[in-house]
Order: C-alpha cells, then structure tokens, then sequence
C-alpha cells in the first residue's frame, strides 16, 4: 500500500495500491477479451439524453468467469491483472484441461497458487464451495443469490 503525505486534507489518511507489486502481466489475454459499446448517455439515435456523462478511456471487455462450472478440476493462477470494468483484480487461470479462464480472486492469491470448485473443497483461500460448508467467521466474497447459478433454469420453467 502506498500512504500519501497530507498535503491537502483530502490526502490525509489516503492509502492505494502499488500496482506495480500486485500485477504480473501488462497485456490481457487477446481470446478472452472484446469491444463493447458504451451507451455515455446517448439514446438510441446517437444524441446525448444524459448529461455529464461519458468521456473517459477506452476499456476492453475482459470476458470473467461467474458460472464456476468445471468442478473437481484444479486450476492453477498464471497471472494477476488489472481490469478497467471494476475495482478488483482478476486472474488468468488454467486448469489442469488446458481451459483458460479469467476469475476474480482475493488479495492475498499470488501467482502459481492452485484453487479447485468442488463440493468436498478444502477451507482455504481461492477454494469455492457451497456457503452452507463454510464454518461461520470465514471471510467470503461473491457470493450467488442463486445458489448454483439457477437463473437459466428458472427461465425455461416461465416460458
């Protein structure tokens, strides 16, 4: 963490990232990013309808893993990187098929670290398991409303 001099009163306290001692890779992954259009405040015919809003730079769309669907494989993390769509970092991981994938991870997942989706998972950091098998106090992240992603079934069941 990089602690800034209170030079202002809005600099007192402040504390951000190094970037440079948390990321390993420079370039994302080409086959697992793409373009997407941002609407910046304009309708459908192009004029501006919301104001103040747009500018910026433009970001590439990196394409993240929610679903978690290859369970019992193991999957090793090759890079940590910076993702302009949010506020954490992601991770390229490849699982022991070769897949390709990128995932959110937690601060403390270093490089070369390994983490498995399963129902019998270990307690550890990057392991992804049912809630109802994590013992309380246990700090989690991205958490499913929906516990194994039933929204497309739900879907089929109203048409």
């Amino acid at each position: 963490m990089k602690k800034y001099r209170p030079t202002t009163p809005s600099r007192r306290h402040t504390k951000t990232v190094t970037y440079r001692g948390v990321l390993t890779a420079s370039e994302p992954n080409k086959a697992l990013t793409k373009g997407v259009k941002r609407s910046v405040g304009r309708n459908s015919a192009g004029r501006i309808t919301v104001r103040h809003k747009g500018g910026g730079h433009k970001r590439l769309y990196r394409d993240i893993d929610f679903v978690y669907n290859k369970y019992d494989i193991p999957a090793k993390v090759e890079t940590i990187e910076y993702d302009p769509n949010r506020s954490g970092f992601i991770a390229l991981v490849v699982y022991k098929d070769g897949e390709r994938r990128y995932v959110l991870v937690p601060s403390s997942v270093k490089v070369d670290d390994v983490f498995v989706v399963s129902e019998k998972a270990e307690i550890k950091v990057g392991n992804r398991t049912t809630l109802k098998k994590i013992p309380s106090g246990t700090l989690v992240y991205n958490i499913e409303l929906k516990p194994s992603n039933k929204i497309a079934d739900l879907c089929i069941k109203w048409d």
